[in-house]
């Protein structure tokens, strides 16, 4: 009776080291929610910041960009950090750097400050995500199972749910406490991930050992230094497009060699352009991802601007109108999230981007509000289907001893289609949302939509049985 007890036991014990360790998923979720929470709610608190401080949309457009600056830097740094010395420490220093934040922004009496206090949750934010890719790839390999879906999707599903729901949860803050509610916001968030964090996440980083069999430990601060450098004048030239910036891509292009240089002979590089180089399905997963977020934060700053102050919509009724989006996103992500292949999520979401830019060309001030809702209801098809598509595509595409740092370039890139959408609504609107400027940001979304779909169908790598280094189907 006692040997059949323990071998009971035994058996349910061996059951639960080969299954996913549930206990990280809540810090895993909330940890990446962090950065998307801070990208949304912020899209209708833009006017009344604006009118606060007497700033027109051109100047409050860097409450959104420093954001992004900070993160595109920040998050492939980070992530390659987490690659080497394990999620705990990024996750709990960077998670708490965003309660600092959200207290600097919520005392704020200037633009500046509140620039800079989206700065600092622009690097806070940074470990996440990264942190997320990374434990769910160790908890791959602990458990034998190299098919963490259910996984993935909880996290895009996260993701999803909180970058449509954050412009409705704005609105409410700002209607209950002012804009000054929505950076308060993070003080609380912080404090439950950095418990969470603490309580939850492995002490102990899972080492990993270079082709030489010895830990990969060192750091390549020159490489990140350039990688800065190339990133952080590139970013400043898309945000201030002017011919008086011409010394910043000078500046790119000057730092970008030297990074291209130095990594190439680096024995531990901080991004192994050899290794990318060589692998062209991750590389057109970052284009694609650059072109996909150009036409999700135009339509999130843009559009949400124009149901503001072209339409006539109070912010909690501005957010109000995604609800259908996030619903619709909800459902797109949960039911391709059953299948495996990424191919035809990308094509769903290629076809829904261009038929929800040509809806908003019908749009004026005059249109009924159901033809506003209509539009969210189209966008919400290739918000599910993108972000889940480009997530599950590196996950299977990127080096398995840089899963930290190649999420943290998914993002990146991201944000680097954030800039671009970013600079695009400023100069669309100038000093007003008004329709005529949200026609013309329809139209380079409609543009950047057709320059997606094109990649997606001329990627052969999606028709192959591998989409990447990893076994993963790109098929339908």
């Amino acid at each position: 009776m006692d040997s059949m007890t323990d071998r009971t036991t035994a058996a349910q014990e061996d059951t639960r080291t080969s299954e996913f360790d549930r206990r990280l998923v809540p810090p895993m979720v909330l940890g990446s929610i962090l950065n998307p929470v801070n990208s949304t709610i912020i899209a209708v608190a833009l006017i009344p910041i604006g009118k606060a401080f007497g700033a027109p949309p051109s100047q409050t457009a860097w409450l959104v960009s420093a954001l992004y600056l900070a993160t595109a830097l920040g998050q492939p740094i980070v992530g390659r950090l987490i690659d080497l010395f394990g999620p705990r420490r990024l996750f709990l220093l960077s998670t708490g750097l965003v309660g600092a934040a959200g207290l600097v922004g919520t005392l704020a009496h200037g633009l500046g400050l509140l620039v800079a206090a989206r700065v600092l949750l622009g690097f806070g934010t940074c470990a996440g995500y990264p942190a997320a890719m990374a434990l769910i790839r160790s908890e791959s390999e602990r458990t034998g199972k190299d098919s963490p879906a259910r996984i993935l999707t909880v996290l895009a599903v996260a993701n999803q749910t909180i970058a449509v729901i954050g412009p409705l949860l704005g609105g409410l803050l700002i209607g209950l406490g002012g804009w000054r509610s929505t950076f308060a916001l993070n003080i609380p968030l912080a404090a439950v991930a950095v418990t969470l964090g603490a309580l939850r996440l492995p002490g102990q980083p899972h080492k990993r050992a270079a082709p030489s069999g010895r830990p990969t430990t060192l750091l390549d601060l020159p490489g990140m230094a350039l990688f800065a450098a190339t990133l952080f004048s590139l970013l400043l030239f898309l945000m201030n497009l002017h011919a008086r910036t011409w010394y910043l891509p000078v500046v790119t292009i000057a730092a970008g060699t030297a990074f291209t240089l130095r990594e190439l002979r680096a024995t531990t590089p901080f991004i192994d352009l050899r290794v990318l180089g060589g692998n062209a399905p991750l590389l057109a997963t970052y284009g694609r991802a650059l072109v996909a977020y150009v036409v999700s934060y135009a339509f999130l700053y843009g559009f949400t601007q124009w149901t503001e102050e072209g339409y006539g919509l109070s912010p909690f009724h501005a957010g109000l109108v995604q609800i259908p989006m996030f619903l619709v996103g909800i459902a797109v992500s949960v039911t391709v999230g059953r299948h495996r292949g990424v191919r035809g999520k990308l094509l769903l979401g290629g076809v829904g981007q261009l038929a929800a830019c040509a809806l908003m060309l019908t749009l004026s001030a005059a249109s009924p509000l159901w033809m506003l809702v209509c539009v969210a209801v189209v966008f919400g098809v290739p918000q599910g289907a993108n972000s889940l598509a480009l997530q599950n595509s590196v996950y299977f595409q990127a080096d398995p001893q840089r899963t930290g740092s190649s999420a943290g370039l998914l993002r990146t890139f991201a944000y680097l289609g954030s800039m671009v959408a970013s600079s695009a609504t400023a100069a669309s609107f100038g000093q007003h949302a008004g329709t005529d400027g949200m026609h013309h940001l329809a139209w380079i979304m409609l543009g950047a939509g057709v320059l997606y779909l094109l990649v997606t169908v001329a990627d052969r790598s999606l028709r192959t049985p591998s989409t990447g280094t990893a076994h993963e189907p790109g098929g339908r």
